[in-house]
């Protein structure tokens, strides 16, 4: 160790006087090791050493500084004295004379001398101690023997010689790196726990830096540390060095701490540097974090990926979860045909079909696009090639890694595919930039989850819109082509699939709506809604239409349509569907409401004659009417239970409608939403309709237009109907007694109305038909016959009496002289039916107008033909 300056202080000099450093500077000049005086805080000064002399006659005749201060007796008081009989007790003096006379025989002696500790200043009596004494022989000038007395507190040499053993063990048995350094940052001492980690003996590392053990930089950001501790005085705990050992090229971590030392008096002597490996810990708390990280990235991953039903919409939520907290470049390619809507084979793809690049993200602003090869734009269509390390992976299923192009900004690529049900929706490809840390097997299976996790989403997604667009597909193939014509009525009509603001589509919905013909000029006009979405709604949406149309056809009062409905509807959710209507029928009415499907339905049928409505509601929103020149309104229609329900009659409305006027039938999509009240929505509708005047697509535009605020993700469907009516000159009816000269007045009144509309053509043929309905209700019918002839599109002719026997076509035998007269009129005529009425039955038939040639068949034709 280098020396010190020392500051000015007093020495023992070997007279016993005292001399000031500066005075042994003056003699010994500084560099001049061997004639330096001790500095402040040496061992002397530690164990405290006096001395005295003994003449030859046994009295002190030299006392020192150092003795006055340990004895508190001073020089002038000790010089001259009989240290036997000042210091020995009396029980002991005979002892010390004797050994006293063996000392100034010339004999070296050392031995333990008890004493008293001179009395404090405060007055406090001083304590008993032990001094250990080493009496050294010697002679006068004059030849006589005298003796050299050193004097040591005992106490002291016990607490330096603990000390010492405690610090020897400690240094020497420490499991920890243990090294001490002096002022000048070289090794003063090292223990053997270090050597055996840095090689050879605990001396051998004597007189080393910080720089034969660490990297420059490293080394010295220790040394500036070291030197602080030094000038400060403050410690440091757990500083973390990295560096190597001998023999190893494994980067080592170290937890060191730090403290400075100082001698007994207080002064700096150097630094102590304790240290523990902690490679393995730092290792296992790497893991730890990585594993936090992974954990907390799949966390992230279940909350953001797949919360749309939409294919590029979920590739670019799995990339806001990987840029930037997994890798700092990433992109998504899916199969094209997948994103066409197309099935994708099941087994794993081979790699060399097409993909179409639907994401990337960076967290680098001039970063290129990740993975080997040209860049790839967004929406750009492309394959791999074939032995390359992408088609290997999308080929295996397994992910793989991409070598780093040289001088390439991108060091490491994972390539991932998507796989999902056993199927290879895509591939996705992670990149880390030059400084990131490459990828290990850790964040291979980390990517894999991810991806796995994302291609399961797209997966749905693609399952999602495959079964939208079937259903969207089927719910438009079940409504009405273009826009219906009905007999007295201008028909505008409107169906829009249920959107959203979102980015999850909504799915397709149970809405639909029918024109439906029937006999006598009359219209049906329907309007429902299959509580549900999704292909299932539409097929049942699908299977109530077809219901609707064939009970319809069946010509029955709207009340009993929607009661057959009802019927069916129970039986839609059970194995089976409209097959079990029947059974459905006969279920209990608390049968559970989960095996069916419940639908809302409003019936109405219009007779362009009467210019009458009648309305039956199952549980629908109610129409709305606006009559000319008065505010729009909400009919008073009985709304009633929905479909599949149960156990409730329907109830009928009747209502006149006026000439122009309009009836607006909707689904509650139009008016109902997350975001308004029905009501709300209600009343905006009526408000809509202020000028129904206008041409009626103009209308159904403008309401649409104008309740675009109010609806929300549900279908819509809106049917519009302006009231024309059948003219007067239009209608022949007329009233005939119960009597057979009726069949020939019947016949008469039928040719002269067609021959005033015209319609020569059809003379021949209507009589026929008229004169054989009119002689079945003489025979099989009750009370007066009504007939009825009315011209439209189509001519049509109606037969009614009050009988509730409904006519039934059969095959007549040749030996039969009738039966043969309904088949007539199914021979000759364009359509031919019976309904019941209120207060009997019609029998009708219809010939279409003829248009140059009639296509008509000759009645001798058809007679001749049935015989």
């Amino acid at each position: 160790m280098s020396e010190i300056p020392a500051k000015a202080t007093e020495s023992e000099d070997p007279s016993g006087g005292a001399r000031s450093q500066a005075a042994y500077e003056a003699v010994a000049p500084q560099g001049d090791a061997m004639w330096q005086s001790s500095p402040p805080g040496s061992i002397y000064d530690y164990i405290k050493v006096a001395s005295f002399s003994i003449g030859p006659d046994g009295l002190v005749d030299q006392w020192s500084l150092r003795a006055e201060q340990v004895f508190g007796i001073s020089a002038e008081q000790a010089v001259g004295m009989d240290p036997i009989e000042a210091f020995i007790d009396p029980d002991r003096r005979e002892i010390g004379q004797r050994k006293m006379a063996e000392i100034l025989d010339g004999r070296e002696w050392t031995g333990v001398v008890p004493f008293r500790a001179p009395d404090g200043e405060d007055g406090t009596p001083g304590t008993e101690g032990l001094a250990e004494v080493y009496v050294m022989p010697t002679r006068t000038e004059d030849g006589a023997k005298a003796a050299v007395c050193i004097v040591v507190d005992v106490r002291t040499l016990r607490s330096i010689e603990t000390d010492l053993a405690a610090s020897q063990s400690i240094f020497g048995q420490s499991p920890f790196g243990f090294l001490l350094i002096d002022p000048d940052l070289r090794v003063r001492r090292a223990n053997q726990r270090f050597a055996t980690v840095f090689g050879g003996t605990p001396d051998e590392h004597r007189g080393k830096g910080v720089h034969d053990y660490l990297p420059r930089p490293e080394a010295e950001r220790v040394a500036a540390t070291l030197r602080r501790v030094l000038d400060t005085g403050d410690s440091i705990t757990d500083m973390h060095v990295t560096g190597f050992v001998p023999g190893s090229e494994d980067r080592r971590h170290w937890s060191v701490n730090l403290y400075r030392v100082h001698s007994g008096s207080g002064r700096p002597i150097g630094i102590a540097w304790l240290a523990i490996d902690i490679t393995a810990r730092r290792q296992a708390a790497r893991e730890a974090a990585a594993a936090r990280r992974n954990l907390a990235l799949l966390n992230e991953a279940g909350a953001r990926i797949g919360n749309s039903l939409d294919l590029e919409t979920t590739a670019r939520e799995l990339l806001d979860v990987v840029v930037p907290g997994f890798c700092d470049l990433a992109t998504v390619d899916l199969y094209q045909g997948l994103l066409a809507g197309d099935e994708t084979p099941p087994g794993l793809a081979d790699g060399s079909a097409e993909l179409r690049r639907v994401a990337f993200a960076s967290a680098v602003s001039d970063a290129p696009f990740a993975g080997s090869g040209p860049p790839i734009a967004v929406g750009a269509v492309h394959h791999y090639p074939f032995n390359s390390p992408c088609a290997d992976a999308l080929r295996t299923a397994r992910p793989q890694y991409i070598p780093a192009e040289d001088g390439g900004l991108v060091q490491s690529t994972l390539a991932v595919p998507m796989v999902a049900h056993d199927t290879v929706v895509g591939l996705a490809q992670f990149a880390r930039t030059k400084g990131s840390e490459p990828f290990g097997d850790r964040d291979r299976e980390l990517a894999v989850e991810l991806a796995a996790r994302a291609a399961v989403c797209i997966d749905n997604a693609r399952l999602y819109r495959r079964e939208h667009e079937r259903a969207l597909m089927l719910q438009r193939s079940l409504l009405p082509p273009g826009d219906p014509v009905a007999s007295g009525l201008d028909i505008a009509c409107r169906y829009r699939p249920g959107n959203s603001s979102s980015d999850r589509p909504s799915e397709v919905g149970g809405d639909w709506f029918d024109v439906i013909e029937l006999p006598g000029h009359r219209t049906a006009l329907v309007v429902g809604d299959v509580m549900g979405r999704g292909l299932r709604a539409a097929v049942a949406m699908g299977e109530l239409r077809s219901a609707v149309r064939t009970l319809a056809l069946l010509d029955l009062e709207p009340a009993e349509v929607l009661s057959a409905l009802d019927e069916i509807a129970r039986g839609l959710g059970a194995p089976g569907g409209v097959q079990q209507a029947t059974r459905a029928a006969r279920r209990p009415r608390e049968a559970d409401l989960s095996e069916v499907y419940l639908a809302t339905c409003v019936y109405a049928v219009y007779d362009s004659v009467t210019r009458r409505c009648t309305f039956a509601n199952a549980g629908h929103l109610p129409p709305v009417l606006v009559e000319p020149g008065e505010a729009a309104l909400m009919l008073d229609v009985p709304p009633g239970m929905p479909l599949g329900v149960g156990g409730e009659p329907f109830e009928e409305v009747e209502v006149d409608l006026p000439e122009g006027a309009l009836l607006a039938l909707y689904t509650d999509g139009l008016v109902e939403s997350r975001d308004h009240p029905l009501d709300e929505g209600l009343q905006a509708f009526v408000g809509a309709l202020t000028d129904p005047s206008r041409p009626l697509e103009d209308v159904c535009d403008h309401v649409l237009n104008t309740l675009d605020t109010h609806h929300g993700e549900d279908d819509i469907a809106l049917l519009m109907a302006r009231v024309q009516g059948l003219p007067t000159d239009s209608v022949g009816d007329w009233t005939l007694p119960r009597e057979p000269r009726s069949v020939g007045r019947a016949r008469e009144y039928a040719r002269g109305q067609l021959l005033s509309w015209d319609l020569e053509p059809l003379v021949d043929t209507t009589e026929l038909l008229v004169s054989e309905l009119v002689t079945n209700a003489l025979r099989y019918g009750e009370g007066e016959i009504r007939l009825r002839l009315l011209l439209d599109r189509t001519l049509v002719c109606e037969v009614w009496d009050s009988g509730l026997v409904q006519p039934r076509r059969r095959r007549a035998r040749d030996t039969d002289e009738g039966g043969r007269g309904l088949q007539l009129v199914g021979l000759l005529s364009a359509a031919w039916g019976s309904r019941r009425t209120p207060r009997g039955k019609t029998v009708w038939f219809e010939l279409p107008l003829p248009d140059g040639e009639t296509g008509l068949t000759d009645p001798a034709e058809a007679l001749l033909s049935l015989f």
